[in-house]
């Protein structure tokens, strides 16, 4: 069995393409494009590899992307400031305000992130946004784990009643999709397990899973002898390892052997990835468009 490709690369453009449009109509209305703000701290190559390709994938649908370049030596107590200038439209007005992530290990990335105004958290971390998810009543969510719901329900892949075992807690990836994948509704009403480093019966536990997800950062930790026979597999890790003198990307999963037993498997790169900035643009959008009825109502 070969498993179905499930392509991230394809999702995206189409997602983006049908951004576009209504961007342009938004832009029209309020007299401006959106406009997105990417604070990037430091000077990681990684980082500023991700931060590009989110600046031109907001150019190619008509949103502004600002990159506000912070040194590395920053505090947090200046960081915090110049985050919350930004949110009083100090720097002109703003729709969407994100923190390039991971920062510093001597900035306290929790005070920074909730720094954000969560009407403008289009990265989905902020504490109210963050509550408002596991209450049901999702405003912005991370763009990582709404990007894997949509390759679900775009692949017509049936969460309902199946078991979802989620590999990685994190606040970004982990703990957000949990919340969504056991949600009422499309793309929901799984059953979910989190597996993190102190899951001792790891692969008994991965091996239940009808849709597995792993985000916990470890190169090819799945492997096809952790895998159900017709399991959904998800690779959300992105990593680099070296071979011999040349590096590569490589997820998560140990994707040649897996994808010989999975039903469907999503490829690193090209899978998760390119959702996850597609759906930060339309976050940005909403936050836009929602800026303007309240502009509107106060009118």
């Amino acid at each position: 069995m070969t498993a179905q490709r499930l392509d991230g690369r394809k999702l995206a453009k189409k997602i983006e393409h049908d951004l576009a449009p209504k961007v342009a109509t938004l832009a029209s209305k309020i007299g401006r494009p959106p406009r997105l703000v990417v604070v990037l701290v430091g000077d990681v190559a990684a980082s500023a590899s991700y931060v590009k390709s989110k600046a031109a994938a907001a150019k190619r649908v008509g949103i502004t992307a600002d990159v506000f370049s912070i040194p590395e030596s920053t505090t947090t107590a200046e960081l915090v400031s110049t985050v919350e200038a930004i949110g009083r439209d100090e720097h002109g007005p703003v729709d969407g305000i994100l923190v390039q992530l991971p920062l510093p290990d001597h900035v306290d990335a929790r005070a920074v992130l909730d720094a954000v105004p969560p009407d403008r958290d289009v990265d989905g971390f902020h504490a109210v946004n963050a509550g408002l998810l596991s209450q049901g009543r999702a405003h912005f969510i991370p763009c990582t784990a709404a990007g894997v719901q949509r390759m679900l329900l775009d692949a017509g892949v049936e969460t309902r009643g199946k078991h979802a075992v989620i590999v990685g807690r994190s606040d970004i990836v982990g703990k957000p999709l949990a919340l969504l994948l056991a949600s009422r509704g499309p793309g929901g009403d799984a059953t979910v397990s989190v597996c993190h480093s102190h899951t001792s019966n790891l692969k008994e536990v991965t091996q239940q899973a009808d849709i597995l997800i792993a985000a916990v950062g470890i190169p090819q930790l799945i492997t096809a002898d952790m895998v159900k026979p017709g399991a959904v597999v998800v690779d959300v890790g992105i990593n680099r390892v070296l071979d011999g003198n040349t590096s590569r990307l490589v997820g998560d999963v140990d994707y040649d052997p897996v994808s010989t037993i999975a039903e469907a498997i999503s490829p690193v790169p090209g899978g998760v990835g390119p959702l996850t900035v597609a759906i930060l643009l339309e976050n940005t959008f909403s936050a836009a468009k929602e800026r303007q009825n309240l502009s509107q109502t106060a009118e």
